[in-house]
C-alpha cells in the first residue's frame, strides 16, 4: 500500500516531521511518499493563506496521480480538502479530520492546543466545517514567538505541555489535538505528561487511510462530492483540467 503525504506548506523539514511521525503508526509493508508544496507559505496559519495552500494540494494530488493508493492533506487545516474529494477517485484524509475523528472516539470532548494565536480563527471555522463544534470543548494556542518553523515543537515543548494540562483543567476536555503539521510527533513524545490521551494528526490520518484503502470505497456519481463535468470546470490549472477533462469526467 502507498500512502502519500502531501504537505501543502514549503517546509519540507516539517515533512519530514510528518514521515517520522507516521511512520511510527504505519503497517509493515505501508509505503510512505512524501511530498512539499514547491510554492506558498513555509506554514499555513491564514484563511488567505490557506486558499493558496488548497490550490496547490489540488495540482500536487493531481501530478501524482496514480503512483499512490490514498492521499494524506498534511495540515491541520485541511486546505483543499473538499475540493480534492470531488476531484479524484483514490481515498482523501484530512489531517485536521482525522485527528477530531479518532478523539472523538477516544472520549466525549475534545481540546485542540497549538503553537500560533493567528491558527485560532482558521482552526475554529475548519472544526465547524467538519461538524465537530458540539465535540470541540476549546481551541488554546500559545502567543509565544519561535525562531525556527521546523524546531517549533522543540522550542515551545514544555509551554505546549502546560497549555495542554491547563485546558484540560480549565475547559474538562477528554482528549487534546496537538495540532498543525510542525508539532508531528510531538502526542507520542508526550503522552506521560497529560493526563488524557493526546492525539497527533498524521498518525491518525495514516491509520485513517490504511483503512480506507482496504474498505476500496467506490468513486461518487452523485451529491456533492461527484466529480465536475467538463462545462462546471472551466478556468482550472492545466494539471487539473487534465484530471476531470471529458475523457475521465
Amino acid at each position: 500500500m502507498k500512502i502519500l503525504i502531501a504537505n501543502p506548506n514549503t517546509s519540507t523539514g516539517v515533512t519530514d516531521r510528518l514521515v517520522a511521525s507516521a511512520r511510527l503508526v504505519a503497517s509493515a509493508g505501508t509505503e510512505l511518499i512524501p511530498m512539499t508544496a514547491p510554492r506558498g507559505v513555509p506554514y499555513i496559519a491564514t484563511r488567505a493563506e490557506a486558499a493558496i495552500g488548497s490550490a496547490v494540494m489540488l495540482e500536487m494530488l493531481a501530478e501524482k496521480r496514480g503512483t499512490f493508493d490514498a492521499a494524506i492533506c498534511a495540515a491541520f487545516g485541511d486546505p483543499g480538502l473538499g475540493g480534492a474529494r470531488e476531484l479524484f477517485d483514490f481515498p482523501i484524509v484530512g489531517m485536521a479530520e482525522a485527528a477530531m475523528l479518532v478523539a472523538c472516539t477516544l472520549g466525549r470532548s475534545f481540546a485542540i492546543v497549538s503553537f500560533a494565536k493567528a491558527l485560532e480563527p482558521w482552526f475554529a471555522e475548519i472544526v465547524a466545517w467538519h461538524g465537530l463544534s458540539g465535540r470541540c470543548a476549546a481551541i488554546r494556542m500559545l502567543d509565544s514567538q519561535f525562531t525556527n518553523i521546523n524546531a517549533v515543537a522543540d522550542e515551545m515543548e514544555q509551554l505546549l505541555v502546560d497549555l495542554a494540562n491547563k485546558t484540560v483543567s480549565d475547559h474538562g476536555a477528554d482528549v487534546v489535538i496537538l495540532a498543525g503539521a510542525p508539532l508531528a510527533g510531538l502526542a507520542t513524545k508526550l503522552r506521560d505528561r497529560v493526563p488524557v490521551p493526546l492525539v497527533d494528526g498524521i498518525q491518525a490520518a495514516v491509520t485513517m487511510a490504511e483503512g480506507l484503502v482496504r474498505l476500496n470505497p467506490r468513486k461518487a456519481t452523485v451529491g456533492t462530492y461527484r466529480r465536475p463535468g467538463p462545462k462546471d470546470s472551466t478556468g482550472l490549472s492545466k494539471a487539473l483540467a487534465d484530471v476531470i477533462g471529458h475523457k475521465d469526467a
